[in-house]
């Protein structure tokens, strides 16, 4: 590792340690953390921050085309609330951190082109707007038109990244009218959205060279306060755009030492169609088809996996193997982030992406 990428780590981790700094000498706060209960989402207001709940995130993932090929583009915005008490006078208290990974997946090279940004919200530096989504970190941008359409600006070390992103389907509420279970107690649960089969219109710089692009995106906007049951080590799950224009969701919770799911579900829209085919945790399951094991971190990851949806059974191939994200200098993670194939009886029917935690040691949110 050079020392510019050392001492930028290094000061990432302070901006983190820097937040425990204001808490009392006992460790703890006395915050209340609200727990997510069943409502009607409304909008545009939850399209903005929800800076009650303990963890937050904007999502979006896609693929592009281009003349060599497809191209993954991956760009996460958190928002996380610390156990800070929100009396504190100080300025300087880190109330509200404010993370963001971006992440290139080219298979011409082989390995993710990435960078990550972490600060307290405040001082003009990060920021995450309650009325719209509106997320600024340093100069990475992520907002919402009033019609609709998201633009994301993102100057990261190596490359830039310039996205319109358009919806051409309505939102898709995910569990029930937007609050998606997460395992077996009520409280396990988070307020989740999608917004698939966005239309990208995407500039990316890089080497000196740019590159304009379009292709097929998926927006996930989720918060909660606990999410992960005890026994749960961590995730898989898929956000996939289907050729036909249908729009596949599947999440399982893995079980610490293996056997079955502590939960799973997956949903399922056709274009054209409001209705959304939900499946319960005894429909879905995910298998490893093809493994690889990480020559930094040692994780053995399934980057193929063959996903059972009811009565469909749908598979997953990378663009690449190495799509690996170390994020522990910021969130604290170590995960996999795969721009994906989905295929259907040995036939390419979409594309996507599939995320996993939880493979090198349980993930703690």
């Amino acid at each position: 590792m050079s020392m510019a990428r050392l001492l930028s780590r290094r000061r990432r981790q302070l901006l983190i340690a820097a937040g425990a700094l204001a808490l009392p000498a006992s460790g703890r706060a006395a915050v209340e953390f609200p727990q997510v209960r069943p409502r009607p989402l409304v909008f545009p207001r939850d399209h903005g921050a929800h800076p009650a709940y303990r963890t937050e995130w904007w999502y979006l993932t896609g693929q592009l085309s281009t003349p060599a090929g497809p191209v993954g583009v991956q760009i996460t915005f958190f928002r996380a609330r610390t156990p800070v008490d929100p009396a504190n006078p100080s300025r300087f208290t880190a109330q509200q951190l404010v993370i963001a990974h971006a992440a290139i997946a080219d298979p011409a090279r082989g390995s993710l082109l990435k960078d990550e940004r972490v600060a307290r919200a405040g001082f003009g530096i990060a920021q995450v707007a309650e009325h719209d989504t509106d997320v600024r970190l340093d100069r990475w941008t992520f907002r919402r038109e009033p019609g609709g359409r998201y633009l994301c600006e993102v100057p990261a070390r190596g490359f830039t990244l310039r996205f319109a992103a358009t919806p051409t389907q309505p939102l898709l509420l995910q569990g029930q009218d937007g609050f998606s279970q997460k395992g077996p107690r009520p409280e396990q649960a988070s307020h989740y959205y999608s917004q698939p089969q966005l239309a990208l219109d995407a500039t990316l710089e890089r080497d000196g060279r740019m590159l304009a692009a379009r292709g097929s995106g998926w927006l996930d906007h989720e918060w909660s306060t606990a999410v992960l049951d005890e026994n749960g080590a961590g995730w898989d799950w898929v956000g996939m755009n289907l050729d036909d224009g249908s729009a596949l969701t599947a999440f399982d919770i893995r079980r610490k030492g293996g056997g079955p799911a502590v939960y799973a579900y997956a949903s399922l829209r056709a274009k054209g169609q409001s209705r959304v085919q939900l499946f319960g945790a005894d429909e879905v399951r995910f298998e490893p088809l093809d493994r690889w094991n990480s020559p930094r971190t040692r994780a053995d990851w399934p980057v193929a996996q063959r996903i059972t949806v009811g009565p469909r059974v749908f598979e997953t191939r990378p663009l690449f193997a190495d799509q690996e994200l170390d994020s522990r200098a910021s969130t604290g993670a170590v995960y996999w982030e795969g721009a994906s194939t989905l295929f259907e009886r040995g036939a390419r029917v979409g594309s996507g992406y599939l995320e996993m935690t939880g493979y090198l040691a349980p993930i703690k949110l």
